[in-house]
């Protein structure tokens, strides 16, 4: 059950005109009263000796109590209330108590028997409208201070009342949502989603990683957007706002949206928040604050490889640390995904543009962000963006698995943090996008995992029943499941290429089983795969034996994976990762 209190209007009529119209796709079917103040409201839609104006005289009367000068410039209230997709279908009697239940809960009309006049037009089977005069019957103006908070308690009481479907509670953190008018414009224009939609997501991923405020807006005329700068007399920048080339109102003109109506984290002031590192947590970290060096990347696999460190880091911090720190991982962990999903390779980029999506409204809650200590994974964000996109083939679609595996343990770990301080929205869409990112994982494996199982396969048998006694000394309890996944010839594969590499494949094996718990895992193989390639620093995915002979002499001046250099001592902290 959804309520939308709109904007306060100053034309009853008019709006009596829409709602009992034919709507602007022919959507209005059989419109007519289900609910009024008195139970006795005429219904133009069902009688036809009764004209709109006459509903329209009879709900402004109350106007008629005070002077002109002192009648509200804008005294329409008008509120729509809509069932979820999968509700049933309510009846007019189910309809018209839903109606009185929200003028009461909003302060419309309270039931003290002197409240304002309304009228319920139903004209849909899964919604009504409510349109109220506000003015009370004894000339008084009403208390509907927060009404569409009051709106939204009420519809959660409704829900449980009537079994509906249940929504997740908000806490005023969330984006505005598409307007009616906004849709229909889009589906109109054949647009998949609303311009809206369309520019937050463009000025989500150019705000990805980025250091100044002229890379910010550099990014956003190279997407394509026209921009507005808001300057106040001094000179200094005040805010801004985009809007889509061929986004045009009646009059021909860009319809442009400031960056605060497209979500809250997305004003000027609070994307400067990101750039902006306070002395405290630079005091705690060790560390003064500058602006970040251009990075040294060397091309999307490296990339990659150190995203994959930054949010293991990052879990770290959401499971252990306090909650100003973890907000500011969780939210910088957005930025990484916006990062990931714009350079992806086609086989995984609309599973994971699906992720960052839905995880925007994971990272903002009323906890306040410390930025600073998400400087790790803002800077492998801004390492994404600046290797440019990977082709999701060799190395670098190796590293990409690699990535999305751990992105997935994050966004678990964001939505149990969120469950923990009851942010139910915010964890429902950390949960969904954890959905998103392991489809977008199965697409990316696929390939570096069947390579990495054939090695595991063409192992001798001595080397292979070494493995499989490694893993029945490490994890007894889980070694027999292990055994029996698909991975698991991947795994022994690992295994002993960490040995080869000069590792001891018992501690490794421990410490990548230490790092989180596996039993809710889809794959432990794989999951330890990954952990164990990036900890030992061996290549994502090895040479295949015939890639090797086919190079011959040639392989010293390939562009194929080399080996990175071994791993350090126990104080190198990319070993502690």
């Amino acid at each position: 059950m959804i309520p939308r209190v709109h904007q306060q209007g100053s034309n009853t009529l008019g709006l009596l005109h829409y709602l009992y119209g034919k709507g602007t796709h022919e959507e209005h079917i059989d419109p007519h009263l289900v609910a009024s103040f008195d139970g006795m409201a005429p219904d133009p839609g069902r009688d036809p000796s009764v004209t709109r104006k006459d509903l329209q005289h009879l709900l402004d009367q109350p106007l008629s109590l005070l002077d002109a000068g002192r009648r509200p410039a804008k005294h329409v209230w008008h509120c729509s209330v809509r069932a979820a997709p999968d509700d049933p279908s309510l009846t007019d009697e189910q309809w018209a108590d839903i109606a009185r239940r929200m003028v009461a809960a909003t302060g419309i009309d309270p039931g003290d028997g002197a409240g304002c006049r309304w009228a319920a037009i139903r004209h849909a089977d899964d919604h009504i409208h409510i349109i109220a005069t506000l003015v009370r019957e004894d000339g008084r103006r009403p208390n509907h201070h927060r009404s569409g908070q009051r709106a939204q308690t009420e519809a959660r009481l409704i829900e449980a009342d009537y079994g509906l479907h249940r929504i997740a509670p908000g806490d005023g953190t969330a984006a505005r949502r598409p307007t009616s008018a906004e849709r229909h414009k889009a589906q109109r224009h054949g647009r998949r989603r609303t311009a809206r939609e369309e520019l937050r997501e463009t000025v989500r991923h150019a705000v990805a990683g980025a250091d100044s405020e002229e890379e910010f807006f550099d990014r956003l005329a190279a997407a394509g957007l026209l921009i507005r700068k808001r300057v106040a007399p001094s000179g200094d920048l005040l805010g801004y706002k985009v809007a889509l080339p061929d986004d045009r109102n009646g009059e021909k003109e860009p319809v442009f949206y400031a960056g605060s109506t497209l979500a809250p984290d997305l004003s000027l002031p609070r994307i400067r928040e990101r750039w902006t590192l306070p002395a405290e947590a630079a005091s705690a970290d060790g560390f003064r604050p500058k602006q970040p060096a251009l990075p040294d990347v060397t091309g999307p696999a490296f990339a990659r490889r150190r995203a994959t460190a930054a949010t293991w880091q990052a879990l770290l911090v959401i499971d252990h640390g306090d909650d100003g720190a973890a907000a500011a991982q969780i939210a910088a962990a957005g930025e990484v995904l916006d990062a990931l999903a714009k350079t992806s390779a086609a086989h995984t980029r609309a599973e994971l543009r699906k992720a960052a999506f839905v995880f925007e409204r994971a990272s903002r809650s009323h906890v306040k962000t410390v930025r600073g200590h998400d400087r790790a994974l803002r800077q492998a964000a801004r390492d994404l963006v600046h290797s440019g996109p990977a082709l999701g083939r060799g190395e670098d679609g190796a590293t990409t698995a690699m990535l999305i595996d751990m992105a997935s343990f994050l966004a678990i770990a964001a939505a149990n943090w969120h469950a923990k301080k009851h942010h139910s929205q915010q964890a429902a869409a950390a949960r969904q996008a954890a959905e998103h990112l392991r489809a977008a994982y199965e697409a990316a494996a696929g390939e570096p995992m069947a390579v990495l199982c054939q090695r595991g396969q063409r192992l001798s048998p001595r080397a292979r029943q070494r493995q499989a006694d490694l893993l029945h000394e490490v994890l007894p309890d889980l070694a027999t499941r292990v055994q029996a996944e698909p991975g698991w010839p991947a795994l022994a594969a690992t295994l002993d290429d960490a040995r080869k590499a000069g590792h001891d494949p018992a501690a490794l094996l421990t410490e990548a089983a230490g790092r989180r718990e596996l039993d809710t895992a889809t794959s432990i193989s794989d999951v330890l795969v990954w952990r164990l390639r990036r900890s030992a620093r061996l290549p994502a995915l090895p040479e295949r034996p015939h890639d090797t002979s086919a190079r011959g002499s040639r392989r010293q001046g390939s562009s194929a994976p080399r080996a990175l250099p071994k791993q350090g001592s126990l104080n190198d902290p990319s070993r502690r990762r």
